[in-house]
């Protein structure tokens, strides 16, 4: 029977702070078929995190669905990806409580604790699930140039950043995965402060990466699109019910999105069955890429 198949293999996903999150279910499926998984982890959530795995609050949400089994992390190291370097971050920052007992929490940083604690061919997977838009709510037209820039930094040239090093530090072969949204190609409306932008940066960078990490290192490096999905991060929106209402009414399958779905897209996507793929955007979204209106328009029209 072919499966996916992920043993002995290792994973690194940065951007996983709870369990409720698209990250978590692309770890969970990644664990699920075999892999050993590492996450990173945004220093301010940091704590809570560690504390919510300490205290068995999330044994739930991490225990396999097709096996015996449960999700355990490897390591959970702490990343603030808007920073390539230690010496980039403001001193405030470093000396912030959150951070300051944490040690370089930079790109640079995760690089080089992976490298100490696993060695020169340390990882086979890696999964970028960040985005950060300070200015989400407001109009593109009422943007700022630093909110445009900060949405583009930390939502875009951050997996170019992670590419950059942890490339060197994957075996070769490897597969390199990120996340984006429609809103890189189509309007959705009152998603603005640039992250459509950095969406659009996000898609046209992974083109770009796969022939440059492939033709450099051998590895694969692709997107998910996936449909609009409740996690902590995307309440950030202001309206993401609204945004899986629609579409659940608007997609050839009428449903919304489970974080398994991608889950397990991206397990495919990163696995040996698809070592054929690379700069790909696979759209997770029930169809609603494919859709040109709204399924009620001929109700509509003949009305």
């Amino acid at each position: 029977m072919l499966s996916i198949d992920l043993a002995g293999k290792r994973a690194l996903v940065a951007g996983v702070a709870d369990d409720a999150g698209l990250g978590f279910g692309i770890a969970k499926a990644l664990a699920e078929a075999g892999a050993e998984v590492c996450v990173a982890t945004w220093p301010p959530a940091l704590g809570i995190f560690e504390t919510l795995l300490r205290r068995g609050k999330m044994s739930d949400s991490l225990r396999f669905e097709s096996r015996e089994g449960a999700l355990s992390f490897a390591r959970v190291y702490p990343l603030d990806a808007e920073y390539d370097s230690m010496e980039d971050m403001p001193a405030e920052l470093r000396e912030n409580r959150r951070y300051k007992d944490l040690g370089d929490v930079s790109l640079a940083g995760l690089a080089a604790r992976v490298q100490a604690d696993f060695g020169d061919q340390a990882l086979d997977i890696v999964v970028h699930s960040l985005a950060n838009g300070p200015e989400v709510k407001r109009p593109l037209l009422e943007t700022s140039r630093k909110g445009y820039l900060a949405a583009s930094s930390a939502s875009a040239y951050s997996f170019v950043s992670l590419v950059q090093r942890l490339g060197p530090l994957t075996r070769p072969g490897g597969s390199f995965l990120a996340l984006t949204y429609i809103a890189a190609e189509r309007v959705i409306p009152g998603y603005g402060g640039g992250m459509s932008s950095a969406k659009a940066a996000l898609e046209s960078d992974t083109r770009t990466l796969a022939f440059e990490a492939g033709r450099k290192w051998g590895h694969r490096v692709n997107v998910i699109s996936a449909g609009p999905f409740a996690s902590r991060a995307a309440s950030a929106i202001g309206f993401i019910g609204t945004m899986i209402d629609y579409c659940r009414k608007h997609t050839p399958l009428p449903e919304p999105i489970e974080a398994r779905e991608v889950g397990t897209a991206a397990a495919f996507m990163l696995s040996p069955l698809a070592s054929g793929i690379t700069g790909h955007t696979l759209y997770v979204d029930k169809g609603y890429h494919a859709m040109g209106a709204p399924t009620d328009l001929s109700a509509k029209t003949d009305a």
